[in-house]
C-alpha cells in the first residue's frame, strides 16, 4: 500500500461521489456527470453565500438523493446504511464534498493512518505528511472555484434564522479590535434595516470596544463604490499600477524566501543535533548507562525524526530555487 500510495496510485477502493471507476482501467477515475452535477451546484450554493445546514436543506428540498442512496442504485457498495428518507442530506456530508481536493483532479494519500492494529482508529495525517499528485483525472471543479470556496469556509457562516444571508457575513471585521461583525436581521426588517454589529461590544462589553454599527447596505454601497474608484484608478494609471504590483509582489516573495531560508536552516541544525543526540544514547548504550530497549526506543524516534526532516529540507529547497527569481 505504502509503494502504492507513493507512486501516485489511488487507495481508496470506491471513488467519492462524483467520479467513478474506468470500465477500461480500474485504477483511472473519470467524471460520473449525474454526480458531478450535484457537487457543482454544492460549490455553487456555497459561493452564494450557503452554509452547509442550508445547502444541506436545499438538496433535500429539491428532491436529490444522497451520495449513500446514490451508490446503491448504481451497484456500488456502501459503508453506511441507507435512511428512511433517501433525499435527507446532513451538513457533514456537503462539508465533506467542499473540503475534498480530488475534485479539482488531484490524487492525495496518506490522509489517514492507524495508530494500532489492535485499535484499528484512523487518526488524520498533518497536511504536510500527505502525498499529493495533481492532475490525475479530469476536475469536476476548477481551481478558482475551489480557492475561493476554501477561503470562505475560513470564516463559517452561522444560518440565520430567517433563512436570509449577506455576501459579507463572516468577514467583515471591526476596525478597531479586528473581531468580527455580527449579521443581525429580522423577519419583520425591511433590506435597509439589516445590520452588523461587533462581536467584542455584545460578548465583552463596551468598554473593551465601543459599538461599531453599520447598515448592510451602507456596507454594500461603499465597497461597491471603492472598486469602482479602483478599477478606474487602475484603467487610468494601468503602467503605476503594474510597477506597484510587481513591487508588492516581489515584496512577499521575499519575505516568503526569508521565512523559507530560515526553516530551512532550523531543520539542517535540528538533524545535527540528532546525530549528536544519536552518538550520545550509542555511548550510553555501549558503556551499560542506557539498556538496550531504551536505546532501541530512542533510536527509533530520532531516525523517525531525522527522515521527515530531510523530506520537509527536500521541499523546503525546492520552494526556495523557486522564490529565487525574485
Amino acid at each position: 500500500m505504502k509503494s502504492k500510495g507513493e507512486a501516485g496510485e489511488h487507495l481508496c477502493s470506491n471513488p467519492p461521489y462524483g467520479y467513478m471507476k474506468d470500465p477500461d482501467n480500474k485504477k483511472h477515475w473519470i467524471v460520473d456527470e449525474e454526480a458531478a452535477k450535484v457537487v457543482r451546484r454544492i460549490f455553487r450554493l456555497c459561493l452564494e453565500g450557503y452554509g452547509p445546514t442550508q445547502i444541506a436543506r436545499i438538496l433535500k428540498e429539491e428532491k436529490i438523493v444522497t451520495p449513500t442512496v446514490y451508490f446503491m442504485q448504481n451497484g456500488r457498495a456502501t459503508r453506511n446504511a441507507p435512511q428512511n428518507n433517501p433525499c435527507r442530506w446532513s451538513a457533514e456530508t456537503v462539508t465533506f464534498i467542499l473540503e475534498r481536493p480530488e475534485y479539482q483532479g488531484h490524487t492525495v494519500n496518506f490522509k489517514t493512518f492507524v495508530q494500532s492494529y489492535k485499535t484499528k482508529k484512523k487518526c488524520y495525517n498533518p497536511a504536510e505528511k500527505q502525498l499529493v499528485f495533481e492532475n490525475t483525472h479530469e476536475a469536476v471543479i476548477d481551481a478558482d472555484t475551489w480557492a475561493r470556496v476554501q477561503e470562505l469556509r475560513k470564516n463559517k457562516r452561522r444560518p440565520t434564522r430567517t433563512g436570509k444571508t449577506n455576501m459579507f457575513s463572516g468577514i467583515v471585521r471591526c476596525a478597531d479590535c479586528g473581531e468580527k461583525l455580527y449579521y443581525c436581521t429580522s423577519k419583520n426588517f425591511e433590506a435597509r434595516q439589516d445590520h452588523f454589529v461587533c462581536s467584542t461590544s455584545r460578548l465583552k462589553g463596551k468598554e473593551v470596544c465601543p459599538t461599531h454599527y453599520i447598515r448592510a447596505v451602507v456596507l454594500e454601497q461603499g465597497v461597491l463604490a471603492h472598486l469602482r474608484l479602483t478599477i478606474a484608478c487602475v484603467a487610468n494609471h494601468e503602467e503605476q499600477f503594474r510597477k506597484a504590483m510587481g513591487a508588492k509582489q516581489k515584496a512577499d516573495a521575499k519575505r516568503e524566501l526569508t521565512a523559507k531560508r530560515r526553516q530551512l536552516t532550523q531543520a539542517e541544525r535540528r538533524i545535527e543535533e540528532l546525530d549528536r543526540l544519536f552518538k550520545r544514547i550509542y555511548e550510553d548504550n555501549a558503556n551499560g548507562k542506557l539498556s538496550d530497549s531504551r536505546f532501541q526506543m530512542l533510536s527509533d524516534d530520532y531516525e523517525q525524526e531525522q527522515e521527515e526532516l530531510r523530506e520537509k529540507l527536500l521541499q523546503l529547497r525546492s520552494c526556495t530555487n523557486r522564490l529565487k527569481p525574485f
